[in-house]
C-alpha cells in the first residue's frame, strides 16, 4: 500500500470506510455494535523511524512508498508524528549537517517521545561507533537536551538510559512506565490510554460490588503482557494477576512498572502462551514458576493481546476454559476467525474499535467474551 496521506480533513471519511469493512467482515458474528474510538487526527505517533539521505553536504530524513521503493521522499515534517518529534526534527536535522563526525555513515534515525514529554532519539550506522563518535555525541545530546543512544552492527551505545518514562492517566489515576528502546509499545498514546479505559471498564463491569478487600473479581491470567501496559491498571480489578511474556527486556521492563506504582498483587512469568498452557493443564512443571503456586490462583478472566496472526490452536483451547476473556486485537481478520471459535462456548459481551492507525488500513479491537 502506499504512504499514507496525512490529512484531517479527510479522517473522517477513511475512519467510515474501515468500520464498513469490519461490520462487512463480522456480519455473520452475533456482535454488538462497537463503540469506536477515535484518534487525534495530527501528532499521534509517540515513535518514528526514518532513513537519512545525504546530499551535497546536507541531510534529509526520507520514507519509501512501496508502490515506488527506489524513490526517496524528503520529509521536513511527519504530521503523525508527536509535537516533540516535530520540534526535534530540524534542531537534529541542522546539527547533524554541521558535524561530520556524527554525519558520517550515518543511516537511519529513530524518535521515541511520551505523551509525558519525554524523549530518546537513536542514530544507526554503518560503521563502528569509537571513542570521537562519543565525544560528539555527548556534545549533541547537550545541545538538545535528550538522551541519544548510537548503534551499529552487533553494538548498541546509550549516552545516558536507554528507556523513556510514561505517565498515563487511567480510571482516575497516573500510572508510570518505563518504555525500553527497542522493545514493543503502543504507538498511538492517545489511542493506547482510550484501550485502557475500556479495558478496565469491562474489568469493573465482570465485578463491579468488588472492593480492595474482596476477591469478588477473582484472579486474572494475561498473556503477551509485554512491559505491563494493561497488567498495571487491570491489577486494581482482580485478587490476583499472574502476567506472562517471552521478552526478557519487556519482563524486566514491567517488573520495573509494578515496583514503581506500588502494585503489589501481579506475579510475573517469562512463559510462552504454549508453555502456560501446558502448565495449567498438569503437562509440565517449568522453573521459571518454581516461585508460584498455580493452585492458588482462581481465574476467572484471561487477557490476550496476540501478535497479528492471533490465538495459535493451543491457546484457544485453553481461552476456552476461561469464563470471561478479554481479547484486544491489531488484527480483525485473525480475531474473527479466533471468534468464530471462541463463540462454540462463549458470547460477545462488548466490541470496540480503537483507530490506532489512522489513514491506514489498520484497526486495533477490543472484545469481552463471557
Amino acid at each position: 500500500m502506499p504512504l499514507p496521506i496525512i490529512d484531517p480533513a479527510h479522517y473522517e471519511t477513511q475512519l467510515a470506510a474501515k468500520l464498513q469493512t469490519l461490520r462487512a467482515d463480522f456480519a455473520a458474528l452475533d456482535t454488538p455494535a462497537p463503540e469506536i474510538f477515535r484518534s487525534a487526527p495530527l501528532h499521534y505517533r509517540l515513535r518514528a523511524e526514518f532513513r537519512i539521505w545525504k546530499n551535497a553536504g546536507t541531510i534529509d530524513y526520507v520514507m519509501f512508498d512501496p508502490d515506488a521503493p527506489q524513490q526517496p521522499i524528503a520529509l521536513t515534517q511527519f504530521p503523525a508524528g508527536s509535537q516533540r518529534i516535530n520540534t526535534l526534527m530540524p534542531q537534529l536535522r541542522d546539527y547533524l549537517s554541521g558535524d561530520e563526525i556524527l554525519r558520517h555513515r550515518l543511516y537511519a534515525v529513530e524518535f521515541l517521545t511520551t505523551l509525558s514529554g519525554d524523549a530518546l532519539i537513536t542514530l544507526i550506522y554503518h560503521k563502528p561507533l569509537n571513542d570521537e563518535w562519543q565525544a560528539a555525541a555527548l556534545r549533541l545530546r547537550a545541545t538538545l537536551g535528550v538522551d541519544l543512544i548510537g548503534r551499529s552492527r552487533g553494538k548498541k551505545i546509550p549516552l545516558d538510559r536507554d528507556w523513556v518514562q510514561e505517565t498515563l492517566r487511567v480510571a482516575g489515576r497516573d500510572w508510570n512506565y518505563r518504555q525500553i528502546e527497542g522493545s514493543f509499545t503502543q504507538p498511538n498514546g492517545g489511542t493506547n490510554q482510550h484501550m485502557l479505559e475500556w479495558t478496565c471498564t469491562q474489568a469493573r463491569a465482570l465485578s463491579p460490588n468488588r472492593s480492595l478487600s474482596n476477591n469478588g473479581g477473582g484472579d486474572l491470567l494475561e498473556l503477551y503482557c509485554g512491559n505491563g501496559n494493561f497488567t498495571l491498571p487491570l491489577s486494581q480489578h482482580f485478587g490476583k494477576v499472574l502476567a506472562t511474556e517471552v521478552s526478557k527486556t519487556s519482563i524486566a521492563a514491567a517488573q520495573h512498572n509494578l515496583a514503581v506504582n506500588h502494585v503489589e498483587n501481579v506475579s510475573m512469568a517469562r512463559l510462552s502462551s504454549d508453555e502456560i498452557s501446558t502448565a495449567l493443564s498438569g503437562g509440565r512443571a517449568f522453573r521459571r514458576l518454581s516461585a508460584i503456586d498455580l493452585t492458588s490462583y482462581d481465574f476467572s478472566t484471561l487477557l490476550v493481546d496476540p501478535p497479528r496472526m492471533g490465538l495459535d490452536p493451543v491457546t484457544l483451547k485453553l481461552a476456552e476454559r476461561f469464563e470471561n476473556i478479554l481479547y484486544i486485537s491489531c488484527n480483525p481478520q485473525t480475531l474473527r476467525d479466533n471468534l468464530i471459535v471462541l463463540q462454540e462456548n462463549h458470547r460477545i459481551k462488548a466490541f470496540a474499535v480503537f483507530d490506532q492507525f489512522p489513514y491506514t488500513h489498520h484497526l486495533e479491537c477490543g472484545v469481552l467474551l463471557a
